[in-house]
C-alpha cells in the first residue's frame, strides 16, 4: 500500500488498450460535478448512474469505474473487476477503507487532494493506454560518432516493421533530425511549441501535432533562436510520447543538463555509439559515466574503422558495458549532393540490418515481441 496525494493505491496494470470515458456511480450532485469537471479535463465523456447499471455487461466492460462513497452500498453486490475507484471528500472517515473493501475496490482517492491523479487516470482510458513505447536513447562517445544516423536508422526501420515510432531530437545544437530525414520543411510543431507545456499532455494530440517522415513522427527543433524547454516540459512530453505504445527513439546530446537527465529517467535502454579508436574509447568512458548514474540499461555500438588491437569486443571490454554490436558504414549515407535516401532507408542495407536485429531482441527481452 502506497500513499500518494490523498491516495492509496495497488497499482493496477495497464488499462490494455481499451477506450472509452469512465462510468460514475453516485447520487450525491456536487461530487458529480467534480467528477464530470475532471472528465472534462481528461478529454473523456462518462456514463452516469446511481447504482450497478441495469443494462448488462455495462459494468464490466467499463474501462474504469467511479464510485462515490454515497453509492458503495448500491454497488456491494456488483462482480468483482479491476479499475474501481472509490472516491470520498472525508479524509478523517476510517470507514471508507472498509468501503472500499466491501465492493473490491483498487483505489481510495479523496478530493481535491487526489484530482491530478484522477485526471490522469481518466485521461489514460480515454486514450487506450496500453503497454508504454520500447524507448532507446542514442548517444555519442564523442562529437561526430554517428549518434544521429544510428537513432534516424533505428526509427526508420521501427516504422518500416509497421510499429507506431516517434523519433524525438534531444540536442537542440544539433542542427534538426528533420533535416537528416529531408524533412526541414514539413509541417508540425517542434520543440519550442512544447516549452510551456506543465502537467500532463495528450499523447494522441502530441503524436498528430508532429511532422509525419518516412511513416514515422518526428519532434525535432527548429532553425529560429534556441529556446530553452524546461525539465518539467520534457517530463511531459516524452511521458505522453511513451503512453502511446510502439517505440520511442531519442537522440541525446553528450552534455547532461536537467532536461537530458528527464529523457535519461524514462529510457529502457541507451545506446552509446564509439568510433573503434582510442581517444574515442578515453572520451567515451567520461560520457557512459555520467549517463550510467541515472541509465541502468546502456550499451555500446562500436563504429568502424578499428583501430590495431581495438576490435568491438575490446571496446566494449575498457567501457564495462554490454556490446550491442557493430555498427555498419554505409557509403550511399555520404553522398556530398545532399541527395542521399535517409539512414536505414535500404531495406537490405548493413545499417537496416543492423537496426532490425537490434529491435529483434530489444522487443524480446521487453516482452512486447
Amino acid at each position: 500500500m502506497e500513499t500518494v496525494a490523498g491516495t492509496v493505491t495497488h497499482d493496477p496494470p495497464p488499462a490494455a488498450g481499451r477506450q472509452g470515458g469512465p462510468l460514475i456511480v453516485t447520487e450525491d450532485t456536487e461530487l458529480l460535478d467534480d467528477l464530470l469537471r475532471l472528465c472534462a479535463a481528461a478529454g473523456a465523456t462518462p456514463e452516469v448512474h446511481h447504482g450497478v447499471p441495469e443494462r448488462r455487461g455495462r459494468w464490466e466492460a467499463a474501462p474504469l469505474v467511479l464510485v462515490g462513497d454515497d453509492a458503495a452500498r448500491r454497488v456491494r453486490g456488483a462482480a468483482r473487476r479491476k479499475g474501481v475507484v472509490l472516491v470520498g471528500r472525508d479524509q478523517d472517515d476510517s470507514g471508507v477503507w472498509r468501503r472500499a473493501v466491501e465492493i473490491g475496490a483498487e483505489h481510495v482517492l479523496m478530493l481535491p487532494d487526489g484530482e491530478q491523479w484522477l485526471v490522469d487516470r481518466i485521461a489514460d482510458v480515454a486514450e487506450g493506454v496500453g503497454r508504454p513505447a520500447l524507448t532507446v536513447g542514442v548517444i555519442g562517445g564523442r562529437g561526430g560518432a554517428g549518434a544521429s544516423t544510428l537513432a534516424c536508422a533505428l526509427a526508420v526501420t521501427s516504422a518500416r516493421e509497421g510499429l507506431r515510432t516517434l523519433l524525438v531530437d534531444a540536442d537542440p545544437l544539433g542542427g534538426g533530425l528533420d533535416v537528416l530525414l529531408g524533412g526541414e520543411t514539413a509541417e508540425g510543431l517542434r520543440w519550442p511549441a512544447f516549452a510551456s507545456s506543465r502537467g500532463r499532455v495528450g499523447g494522441g494530440a502530441l503524436e498528430e501535432s508532429l511532422p509525419e517522415l518516412h511513416s514515422l513522427r518526428v519532434l525535432s527543433w527548429d532553425r529560429g533562436d534556441r529556446i530553452a524547454v524546461p525539465p518539467q516540459a520534457v517530463r511531459a512530453v516524452l511521458a505522453a510520447a511513451r503512453r502511446r505504445g510502439g517505440t520511442v527513439v531519442v537522440d541525446l546530446p553528450r552534455r547532461i543538463d536537467d532536461g537530458v537527465a528527464e529523457v535519461l529517467t524514462q529510457l529502457d535502454v541507451g545506446v552509446l555509439v564509439v568510433p573503434a579508436e582510442l581517444r574515442a574509447v578515453a572520451a567515451a568512458g567520461r560520457v557512459a559515466s555520467a549517463v550510467g548514474m541515472v541509465l541502468r540499461d546502456l550499451r555500446v555500438a562500436v563504429r568502424g574503422p578499428h583501430a590495431p588491437g581495438l576490435d568491438d569486443w575490446e571496446v566494449a571490454r575498457l567501457l564495462g558495458l554490454p556490446l550491442a554490436g557493430e555498427v555498419p558504414v554505409e557509403p550511399g549515407l555520404l553522398r556530398p549532393d545532399g541527395g542521399a535516401p535517409p539512414p536505414g532507408a535500404a531495406p537490405r542495407g548493413p545499417l537496416a540490418r543492423f537496426c532490425r536485429e537490434f529491435w529483434e531482441r530489444a522487443l524480446v527481452e521487453a516482452g512486447a515481441a
